[in-house]
């Protein structure tokens, strides 16, 4: 991706120099690629944590002009936000919820995680008291240990759905723990028992709830796991789970993460730059600073590694990187003010990913992207 075929912030004295730009003609890409590659199974975007960092609002907007079936999220605020913004797909809330929340999830036409016998007691009960249906998702545990009734135990809680008379259950869904490994032992066995839950509905004649368990690795590298509807994340916004994971289907980031130079210095030999003093050269050497820090979501766990291209080139950060600020060794080079910064990104041949952000600060691309602070504006480029 070429930054300079992008358009230029025309009014730049209002907003900051450090922005983030949304391409969503390469969501629009991303989403069809994984469409195309699973068939008939339903992509449900997940959008949750500010939609990894792109903007929860306009990319639920920008999915909803896609006609996209469903809609994921973490939290009910995230559901509400969306619902409030005008977005009338359906949408789900897949983490646990306070029994106290129920109403809530109604009165947005939300649809609820049960995630074990009385959660499912108290969505009924709220359902009751309103006089409405409530849209449900049955949760299995099959190896997360985070949220959702033990596959072993998950019988009672499927039997008692069947006798709620104010909850339809829509879906029924795990979660995998390892599938963006290289070995898909364990993701193999959680599906095998996630079938076995889910053979509950043919022994017994009923219609079978949509099944869903693929999250991106599975997506990638699990086709036996697709059943009704998968959940890309990280793989919808272009950034692949892992360096495991096997890239078979092709994404592109569909953000660029960048800032300008508002100050250039010469740093005389030994005197040391930024906190802590961690930092000096044996020479003089031309110095710019960059209005971005770890207040941005810029980790200061990657100050002495970190680097950003400016006219095309790599320069290492140095110093410790502050809350609101960076300092750029650009040696003998030249930078101007104003001159674009690309954090993540590219810039002529070079490029800067989300995968080296998360080398350098020794994390995973999820939270370098979902980390990016709403202090920083989101830009977003419109379809072609």
């Amino acid at each position: 991706m070429q930054v300079s075929n992008y358009p230029t912030i025309s009014t730049a004295a209002a907003l900051r120099p450090t922005h983030v730009q949304i391409d969503l003609e390469r969501l629009t890409q991303n989403y069809r690629a994984i469409q195309k590659q699973v068939g008939s199974a339903i992509v449900m975007p997940i959008l949750k944590a500010n939609a990894y960092g792109h903007g929860l609002v306009r990319v639920g907007q920008h999915m909803q002009e896609l006609g996209v079936k469903s809609i994921g999220v973490a939290y009910l605020e995230e559901g509400i936000l969306l619902r409030e913004a005008g977005i009338t797909t359906p949408i789900l809330v897949l983490g646990g919820i306070l029994g106290s929340q129920a109403p809530l999830f109604l009165d947005y036409d939300l649809t609820l995680t049960a995630s074990s016998l009385i959660k499912l007691e108290q969505i009924e009960e709220a359902a009751a008291a309103k006089g409405v249906r409530a849209k449900v998702h049955l949760k299995i545990d099959t190896g997360m240990e985070r949220i959702g009734v033990h596959y072993y135990n998950a019988e009672s809680l499927l039997e008692a759905s069947l006798k709620c008379k104010h909850v339809e259950v829509e879906g029924i869904f795990s979660h995998f723990a390892n599938a963006d490994a290289a070995d898909l032992a364990s993701a193999k066995l959680q599906l095998e028992r996630f079938e076995e839950v889910t053979s509950f509905y043919g022994k017994r004649g009923i219609q079978m709830p949509v099944r869903h368990m693929a999250n991106s690795g599975a997506i990638l590298q699990l086709p036996e796991s697709w059943l009704d509807l998968v959940r890309p994340g990280i793989l919808l916004y272009g950034v692949y789970p892992s360096q495991d994971a096997k890239r078979t289907i092709r994404v592109e980031p569909a953000l660029i993460w960048s800032s300008r130079v508002v100050y250039f210095k010469v740093v005389r030999a030994g005197h040391p730059v930024s906190y802590g003093s961690t930092w000096q050269s044996d020479h003089d050497v031309r110095v710019v600073t960059v209005p971005v820090g770890y207040g941005d979501g810029y980790f200061r766990s990657m100050s002495g590694k970190a680097q950003v291209l400016i006219n095309e080139k790599r320069f290492p950060i140095v110093g410790t990187i502050c809350m609101d600020q960076i300092m750029v060794n650009i040696e003998e080079d030249s930078a101007f003010n104003a001159d674009e910064v690309i954090l993540v990104g590219q810039s002529g041949k070079e490029k800067i990913t989300v995968e080296e952000l998360a080398g350098w600060s020794g994390t995973i691309p999820y939270e370098i992207l979902t980390n990016i602070n709403t202090r920083v504006p989101r830009i977003y480029l419109q379809d072609k």
